[in-house]
C-alpha cells in the first residue's frame, strides 16, 4: 500500500481573521466576534489577543468582556467568512483533487502522488500559504503527516502560526509526550474519565490495552485506543463527497429553567434544520444537541434514526 502524504492546513480563529482582513486596524488588538444586543450571547470567535486574556468560543459575552475589557466587539458576518473559506479551498484545490473542508478555516488536502507535478507535501504547504498570505490575506498553519488525526494534531501543536512534519512510522514518538486535550474527537465523558485516571499525556494512554481501556470507556476504548497511537485510515474526502453538517444556534436572552421556553427555542431550531434541509434536497438520521449553562458547563448528546428526515416533527423527535 502506498504511504499517504496528508496535509492539514489551518487558519486560527479563522472569523477573526476575516475581519482583520477586510480592517487592518484590527491587526494586533483583542477582537471579540460576538452577535450585539443580546446578555445571553456566545463568543463566536476571538484573535489571538483576545485568547490570550481568557476569552473562549461559546463562552457568554458578559463573561468574555469581564476578562478582556480593551476588545473590540464586531458582530459575525457568515456569508464573509462562507467567500473566505471558498477562496482558501479554490487555492488548495490547484494541487489535488482531494480536499475536503473541515468547518471554517480548516482544509485536509490528500497529497499522495503529486510529487512529479508540484514537488514534495511540504512544497506544497508551503506554496499554499504562501498564495494564502498574498492574495487573501491570513496565513495557515500547515503540517503533513501520514493521515487525517496526526496531520491535525500537529497542527494543533504549532498554532497559531508554525508548520510540522511528522514522518511515517514515527506516529507514537510525536504523540506520547503531547497531552491528550490535543487528541481530536474525545467527548466531555472520556476528558473526565481521563483525569479522573490522571492519564494526562498520550503516552499514558497508549500503554493500555484495548482491553484495559475497555473497563473504564466501555464502548469508546476502540477509539480512544487508535487516537493513542495515530491509526486513522480515513480518506480525504471532497465536500461533494462527504456529508454536511448544519449547525443553528440560540442564544436566550435571559437565564432560564423554564422547559416551555427551551422547548419552544428548540423546536425554532430544528425548523430551521429542516427548512435547510429541504432547501438542499437532503435528509438527516443525526441530531446533535448542546446546551451551554450560566457556569459555562456544557452537555452534549445526540440521537440517531434508522430512516433520514427533513420532517421538522422527526427531527424535533429526536432533538
Amino acid at each position: 500500500m502506498r504511504r499517504r502524504e496528508i496535509i492539514h492546513l489551518n487558519v486560527a480563529d479563522f472569523a477573526a481573521a476575516v475581519e482583520e482582513t477586510l480592517d487592518r486596524s484590527l491587526r494586533g488588538r483583542p477582537l471579540i466576534v460576538a452577535p450585539v444586543g443580546s446578555a445571553r450571547a456566545l463568543v463566536y470567535d476571538m484573535s489571538e489577543e483576545a485568547y490570550r486574556e481568557g476569552v473562549r468560543k461559546g463562552m457568554p459575552l458578559g463573561q468574555a468582556t469581564r476578562r478582556c475589557r480593551a476588545g473590540r466587539i464586531l458582530p459575525p458576518r457568515p456569508d464573509r467568512y462562507q467567500q473566505a473559506m471558498k477562496a482558501f479551498l479554490k487555492e488548495a484545490s490547484s494541487y489535488s483533487p482531494l480536499v475536503e473542508t473541515r468547518g471554517e478555516g480548516h482544509l485536509f488536502l490528500d497529497a499522495t502522488g503529486t510529487g512529479r507535478l508540484f514537488g514534495g507535501p511540504q512544497d506544497v504547504a508551503w506554496r499554499i500559504r504562501n498564495s494564502c498570505r498574498r492574495e487573501l490575506g491570513f496565513e495557515p498553519s500547515w503540517s503533513v503527516a501520514p493521515n487525517k488525526l496526526l496531520a491535525k494534531v500537529a497542527t494543533r501543536v504549532v498554532k497559531p502560526i508554525g508548520e510540522y512534519i511528522v514522518p511515517a512510522g514515527n506516529e507514537r514518538a510525536f504523540l506520547a509526550p503531547l497531552p491528550v486535550a490535543l487528541l481530536p474527537g474525545l467527548t466531555p465523558a472520556d476528558s473526565a474519565r481521563l483525569r479522573e485516571l490522571n492519564i494526562l499525556r498520550v503516552g499514558q494512554l497508549a500503554v493500555l490495552s484495548a482491553a484495559q481501556l475497555a473497563i473504564p470507556f466501555g464502548r469508546r476504548a476502540a477509539r480512544l485506543y487508535d487516537l493513542a497511537r495515530g491509526i486513522d485510515p480515513s480518506p480525504v474526502l471532497p465536500d461533494r463527497q462527504s456529508r454536511p453538517v448544519l449547525e443553528f444556534v440560540h442564544s436566550f436572552e435571559e437565564d432560564t429553567n423554564e422547559e416551555k421556553e427551551v422547548l419552544a427555542a428548540l423546536y425554532g431550531l430544528v425548523e430551521q434544520a429542516g427548512s435547510a434541509l429541504r432547501r438542499r434536497g437532503l435528509t438527516a438520521r443525526r441530531v446533535g444537541l448542546r446546551l451551554a449553562y450560566a457556569d459555562c458547563r456544557q452537555v452534549v448528546r445526540q440521537a440517531t434514526s434508522k430512516v433520514g428526515s427533513a420532517s421538522d416533527s422527526a427531527l424535533f423527535g429526536l432533538a
